[in-house]
């Protein structure tokens, strides 16, 4: 006997091993129920994305603003899954800084890194199809500690989410059998290229949850599912860039998170996820507006500072352009960016370390790095461990 009833999420089968498989029916949900307070939260939640897609056009270079956020979603995707990196371990990783014990872990946020920029590539010439998420997948566990596990392909044994060292028997959720995987994929792949006429944050909400209920592959099915909330909403036009990372809200309500998606596996409750989501869309938002409107103050008011300390300049300013792109730099790298003398660079350097720009973060005489403080203390809110 079954030991939980169907729902209209979808049911629940009973396996050999004596445990209860869920198969989700396929999207949309039939009698979804969007009642004033979910319609009121949807208009608040595209008002706010519409906010953060046109603040980021007055950005000094909104490709360097998205590029570094998509290192702190990185970072924060992978943390939400027990990753311990750090996002200035990183930016010391990709500066050469010293050897890392933490390379596997680090290695697993630059993969997501490498899969998100494929994905938004391919994108741009093709649709969002089952093929393009399994060669995404590729890309965003290969060469990790997750790389025995059939980087893109889906998965071909039963799977479940429980506790570590626990059975299945004893899972919190069993995901569906694996023979039942292709075809749930392909009723998922139909849902993203239909073009019916649910609201696009409600179906971006609904694919989350419905791939994470799937969880097609052996490892990275979350980092996947937040990947896909990215890649939906830039396929359907609605963000020019990659700007809207829920992983800060997710990770802050992780237990929410996971009972939410619990909640529509049995109970069947996709409103009380689908609020959850939308609020988060409004909170990270607008979030990501004030991160713009500081990063503009930031700038505004180092040429400010320069000006005051008199070190004028055309290099001076453009030092300023290259370190929102390098937060982590070296004399070297400073001469090599701006194409001047060592002992030019030297000097700018210097100035920049007076006046409180740079900070020196090696502590040593020689091979020394600098660390561009105030934009990275920014960018790093709510990636602390």
């Amino acid at each position: 006997m079954k030991r939980y009833p169907d729902n209209r999420a979808g049911i629940f089968i009973r396996q050999e091993g004596g445990y209860d498989a869920f198969i989700p029916h396929p999207l949309p949900p039939g009698d979804l129920a969007l009642d004033e307070g979910l319609l009121y939260l949807l208009s608040k939640a595209d008002g706010a994305l519409a906010r953060l897609d046109g603040v980021t056009q007055v950005l000094p270079n909104p490709d360097l603003f998205v590029a570094m956020y998509i290192k702190k979603e990185a970072l924060l995707s992978s943390q939400i899954e027990g990753t311990q990196a750090s996002l200035q371990g990183i930016l010391e990783f990709e500066a050469h800084i010293r050897p890392r014990d933490d390379i596997n872990e680090i290695q697993e946020v630059l993969n997501y890194i490498k899969a998100l920029h494929h994905g938004i590539e391919k994108l741009g010439f093709s649709p969002l199809s089952l093929d393009l998420m399994n060669e995404i997948h590729r890309f965003l566990i290969q060469g990790t500690r997750g790389s025995h596990k059939l980087p893109g392909r889906l998965r071909h044994v039963q799977n479940w989410i429980g506790l570590s060292g626990g059975t299945i028997q004893d899972a919190v959720f069993v995901p569906p059998p694996p023979e039942r995987v292709p075809d749930l994929m392909k009723d998922l792949e139909r849902f993203i290229q239909n073009n019916d006429k649910t609201p696009t944050l409600i179906k971006t909400a609904l694919i989350h949850a419905q791939l994470e209920t799937i969880h097609p592959y052996l490892d990275g099915n979350g980092r996947m599912g937040r990947l896909m909330i990215t890649f939906y909403l830039c396929s359907r036009g609605v963000l020019a860039r990659p700007l809207l990372y829920l992983s800060y809200y997710l990770k802050r309500n992780r237990e929410e998170y996971y009972t939410l998606l619990n909640g529509i596996r049995y109970q069947g409750n996709w409103e009380a996820w689908l609020e959850f989501f939308l609020r988060g869309v409004i909170e990270v938002s607008n979030n990501s507006i004030e991160t713009a409107k500081r990063i503009i103050q930031l700038k505004e008011t180092l040429i400010e500072k320069l000006l005051e300390n008199n070190i004028g300049g055309v290099y001076a300013v453009k030092l300023i352009d290259t370190l929102f792109d390098h937060p982590i730099i070296t004399i070297g790298q400073a001469m090599e960016e701006l194409r001047i003398s060592r002992q030019a660079a030297t000097k700018l350097v210097g100035r920049f370390e007076d006046i409180g720009i740079l900070e020196e973060i090696t502590g040593k005489e020689r091979y020394k790095q600098y660390m561009f403080v105030d934009y990275v203390r920014i960018i790093e809110e709510g990636t602390r461990i």
